[in-house]
């Protein structure tokens, strides 16, 4: 399992989420919503500190990663974060490793 960020999703971060240097963004299972992998649930995403990252990767000086009790969700998918230009909003995508 792996995680892809886009240059325009840094740019969401950045914009949106006021993002800087040393700054970790925490990707993590919630109950309600949608998602084409769990029914029932969606992702969402947080300002956090990892305790027990399962998987992480570094854009610049931010850290993005998952907990290891989030690992369930992915269903051995990676995850692809980019913008949706139309809503001004993040899109995931997710594709078997």
């Amino acid at each position: 399992m792996r995680i892809f960020i886009s240059d325009d999703a840094v740019k969401w971060f950045q914009e949106e989420m006021e993002i800087s240097n040393g700054d970790t963004i925490r990707f993590y299972a919630r109950y309600g919503g949608s998602s084409p992998i769990q029914q029932g649930f969606s992702l969402g995403m947080t300002k956090d500190t990892p305790f027990e990252p399962v998987v992480t990767v570094k854009v610049g000086e931010v850290l993005f990663f998952i907990e290891e009790v989030d690992e369930w969700y992915f269903d051995g998918h990676d995850l692809y974060v980019d913008v949706d230009h139309k809503l001004d909003e993040l899109a995931y995508t997710y594709k078997k490793a």
